[in-house]
């Protein structure tokens, strides 16, 4: 960007301070952008618990308006799901105002890089998408589609941001993870087996309780079925997972691919028995907002898997 100046001198030959250009006044340094865009990535997995404890808690419909939860008071708190409703829209505007900050320090980081600037916009555009998935969610009286794609677009959300601080202070080579193709075509088993679990296990959210609403519609899928074909993805993945480690070994990946995914075998496993107990003791509230919480955990260490690591310091 071209900033035209007017060169004023002082006595002595030297450039008065009022000359700046407007990036020189409004410079962002990288640890700074670094620091914004990591509270962004913050509050996108925030906000995937709050929602989902506008849902276990029956909350769902609390506000009787869309995008405002009343249309005679700013803030209504007149019952308890009101609250929570209230509450989780309110944090939306947090996430908002983070992510709208990563995209304006973009455009002033230095130096300037054209992919953190349309990562950064990446944000904006899902947020957006986000409003609008929220707004249908309430307007069709919590339709089980629009749930899983308002959980889904959050998980995509999610990665955008992790790509996007991974890339902030560093620039990796490239986007992915990249290496021998053996050991990379297993990365991508294990990342398209990590996302058809994350997908059935919407299906199973949709066609079980904790609807948001006593009155809201599920999915017609026999809960034991759906069940059942999301442990079968689970466990696949396990085995992906075994397998991908094994195939590191023996072509004798670096440290980096080791510990993403000694980690990423640890949340599925993990996220695994927190299923199977949720699943044996009717799926209590707890229960399932720790599943919840296991499932961002998962979905963030497929991203340190998937994504390149950083290589060196700009």
């Amino acid at each position: 960007m071209t900033v035209a100046t007017i060169e004023l001198l002082a006595p002595d030959g030297e450039r008065c301070r009022c000359c700046r250009t407007v990036e020189d006044v409004f410079t962002v340094s990288q640890k700074t952008f670094r620091t914004v865009v990591g509270t962004a990535l913050g509050s996108l997995s925030v906000i995937i618990f709050t929602g989902a404890l506008v849902r276990l808690t029956g909350s769902g419909l609390g506000c009787a308006d869309w995008p405002r939860c009343s249309t005679t008071k700013f803030i209504d708190v007149s019952t308890g799901h009101t609250l929570i409703e209230q509450a989780n829209r309110l944090f939306t505007g947090v996430v908002s105002f983070s992510v709208i900050a990563a995209v304006l320090l973009a455009h002033f980081r230095k130096p300037l890089r054209r992919d953190l600037v349309l990562l950064a916009w990446g944000l904006v555009v899902g947020v957006l998408v986000q409003i609008v998935i929220g707004g249908v969610v309430v307007l069709t009286g919590l339709n089980p589609y629009a749930n899983m794609a308002h959980f889904l677009v959050s998980l995509l959300l999610v990665a955008n941001a992790f790509v996007l601080f991974r890339r902030s202070g560093q620039e990796p080579d490239t986007y992915f993870r990249t290496g021998p193709q053996r050991l990379v075509t297993a990365v991508r088993l294990v990342v398209g087996s990590s996302s058809i679990a994350l997908v059935t296990g919407t299906v199973v959210t949709a066609a079980g309780p904790h609807a948001g609403d006593e009155n809201a519609v599920r999915l017609g899928f026999a809960l034991t079925s759906v069940a059942r074909v999301h442990s079968v993805s689970v466990l696949v993945t396990v085995a992906l997972i075994i397998f991908l480690a094994i195939r590191a070994k023996q072509l004798q990946g670096d440290a980096s691919v080791t510990d993403a995914i000694q980690a990423l075998l640890f949340a599925a496993v993990f996220q695994g028995a927190i299923g199977y107990a949720q699943y044996f003791t009717g799926v209590p509230v707890a229960l399932v907002a720790a599943h919840i919480v296991g499932a961002t955990a998962l979905w963030f260490a497929v991203c340190n898997l998937a994504v390149s690591p950083s290589r060196g310091t700009l």
